[in-house]
């Protein structure tokens, strides 16, 4: 059996990273990794193959830098000249990202079956880039594999059981992921305080528009005065402040370079909280028994937000500092319930293909 596999933003190479382990132990498995090269940056695309100890991509069709509709095209043409080669059973999509719906789509063009890990999920806003390709790739999988009961129950009801497709609740990879690799975790080689909040910004729904921008980044200055504040800074973010003339000479946040995952996973395990636009990193808080605070008007992984592990907050400065303080001062309890499987995903998944 072929399988090809498509990548190219940061939370697919860890979610791939399960899966390639399993599949190199399988012998009747031959798995073709396509890098379509979504996000570019070294320290945010080559060190993950290097730290998740998976084989580098078979192809890497470097297509970044551009818009959603010439990246989603270019990405679907070249994706499909590789399989065209490949000749795989199936194609195997992670997320929710241009990369997964390219992959998707030229699959389904050529009648190559798709399995999309982390199906079922929905923010209900139509705005984000990301509900439209998750929503696309679900209806045009062949197999969904669903991290948790609530994407089962979105699927349902949007037909989906009245669609020739199989729907799987299999648990998170995300969790498989951090089980296997919290004991290698690395400390950053950057100067970390020795109690911090760990903070990431990165959505277009933030960095696009200068006022929510502002406003996050004035709430996370006013934070500082009470605990130090640690964002690895992607560059696209690094860009936008610059172009807001934000005072990082003067900031009291510690600004630090993109990390490779097993540095970020030591930066959850040590950090007293997390801030995010992310929706990976707020299941991966989760993983780690941290609160986190979301900078975002909604997130798919309502099953946080409903037992009180994540406070979707937005990005209103006094709304943000409030909650932060607030989550502080909760004691750390309820982290044992099983909310995303038991670690075992990837085997479920495998098994998957088989049936």
């Amino acid at each position: 059996m072929k399988i090809v596999t498509i990548i190219g933003a940061r939370p697919q190479f860890i979610k791939a990273a399960v899966l390639s382990r399993l599949f190199t132990k399988t012998k009747d498995i031959d798995e073709v990794i396509v890098h379509t090269g979504q996000h570019f940056d070294a320290n945010m695309s080559d060190v993950f193959f290097d730290d998740m100890y998976i084989p580098k991509p078979h192809y890497n069709l470097n297509i970044n830098g551009l818009g959603h509709g010439a990246m989603t095209g270019q990405m679907l043409e070249k994706i499909e000249e590789v399989l065209l080669i490949e000749k795989p059973d199936w194609v195997l999509v992670y997320g929710d990202t241009n990369s997964t719906l390219a992959g998707a789509l030229a699959a389904k063009k050529i009648h190559i079956k798709v399995a999309h890990v982390e199906a079922g999920l929905r923010s209900f806003n139509m705005e984000m880039p990301e509900e439209i390709n998750r929503i696309i790739t679900d209806r045009i999988s062949d197999l969904l594999f669903c991290p948790t009961n609530k994407a089962i129950e979105n699927l349902k009801s949007e037909g989906y059981e009245n669609i020739d497709c199989r729907i799987i609740q299999c648990g998170d990879v995300m969790q498989d992921a951090a089980l296997f690799y919290s004991d290698r975790a690395k400390k950053p080689d950057y100067s970390i305080p020795v109690k911090y909040l760990l903070c990431t910004v990165h959505r277009a729904e933030n960095t696009d528009d200068s006022g929510k921008l502002y406003s996050i980044f004035k709430a996370l200055e006013k934070v500082s005065n009470f605990y130090r504040v640690v964002i690895p800074l992607h560059p696209r973010t690094k860009g936008k402040l610059l172009s807001i003339d934000y005072d990082f000479i003067n900031s009291k946040i510690c600004f630090i370079p993109p990390v490779g995952y097993l540095e970020m996973v030591w930066l959850l395990k040590n950090c007293e909280l997390v801030m995010t636009d992310s929706g990976g990193l707020q299941k991966e808080a989760y993983f780690f028994e941290k609160y986190c605070v979301t900078l975002r008007d909604e997130t798919e992984w309502v099953e946080l937000v409903e037992k009180g592990f994540n406070v979707v907050v937005g990005s209103e400065e006094r709304t943000i500092e409030e909650n932060v303080l607030a989550m502080l001062e909760r004691e750390r309890e309820g982290f044992n319930i099983d909310l995303f499987g038991a670690g075992d995903a990837g085997i479920k998944i495998l098994k998957e293909f088989y049936n």
